[in-house]
């Protein structure tokens, strides 16, 4: 009986196939899921870049901006649009309405901020008449200037004796309103060296510092609704060429923001 012959068997070399086209599916499977997470990604910062910039514009540090953000990723919207949406709903973050900035307050602020003004205008006719008091509308909200002339002596932090009288009638009036108070202190730019005081950063901050201690004290301001900041002679209201311009300098400053 005749046998089969039997062929030797050819190795096959494209076994390696199986393995490249499994990688190439999982490697495309990877790249899928990345896109959809960035774009996923891409809209929650969208909204989040907006909550930020509405909080800080309703704080008052910035002022309205017309930017795009991708809440939507295939038709951004502007961001004048996104926020008046915004405006009617609750911001659950923050457990209150988001008034709609105009300039850095909401309107019905600026209104309350104008009559305040007024009111101030005829508490103070006498100092303002003098020079000792100035006010001012600004982006940031009202800024009720006490000119050293008239509150301090030079190269003192503490508030004269006859200053107290024109000093209660303003802390009366911001006493009755829920405003946060930003109270600055400047000097011109001649140089300050004392035993006191070795510069006028640290004059500049004492009477901003004085002005908080008094505000609490003696007519019982919430700490949490006031701030200090001192800038020596670095904002100055006037030019530090000229006596003129070094008395309007020198004076502490009572930005009123929004409210607390």
């Amino acid at each position: 009986m005749s046998r089969r012959k039997r062929h030797p068997q050819h190795a096959n070399h494209e076994r390696w196939l199986v393995s490249y086209a499994d990688f190439i599916t999982l490697l495309f499977a990877f790249f899928v899921v990345m896109y959809s997470t960035s774009q996923v990604d891409q809209r929650k910062v969208g909204k989040l870049a907006m909550a930020i910039q509405v909080a800080f514009q309703e704080l008052g540090f910035f002022e309205a901006s017309t930017s795009r953000v991708p809440v939507n990723s295939s038709e951004p919207m502007p961001f004048s649009t996104v926020q008046a949406v915004e405006n009617v709903q609750r911001n659950s973050s923050l457990g209150k309405i988001v008034p709609s900035p105009q300039g850095s307050l909401g309107g019905s602020e600026d209104g309350n901020l104008s009559l305040l003004k007024r009111e101030l205008e005829q508490s103070l006719a006498g100092e303002i008449s003098r020079h000792e008091v100035a006010l001012r509308s600004e982006p940031d909200g009202l800024v009720v200037s006490l000119r050293e002339v008239g509150f301090f002596d030079s190269g003192s932090a503490s508030m004269k004796p006859n200053s107290e009288a024109a000093f209660q009638r303003i802390a009366g009036l911001l006493l009755q309103r829920p405003y946060r108070i930003r109270i600055e202190g400047h000097t011109d730019n001649i140089p300050i060296h004392t035993a006191q005081f070795a510069s006028n950063w640290e004059l500049s901050a004492a009477r901003a510092i004085e002005v908080i201690r008094l505000l609490i004290m003696k007519y019982g301001f919430q700490p949490g609704r006031l701030s200090a900041a001192g800038y020596a002679e670095f904002h100055p209201a006037g030019p530090n060429d000229t006596a003129e311009g070094r008395q309007l300098n020198r004076r502490v400053d009572l930005v009123i923001l929004g409210n607390w």
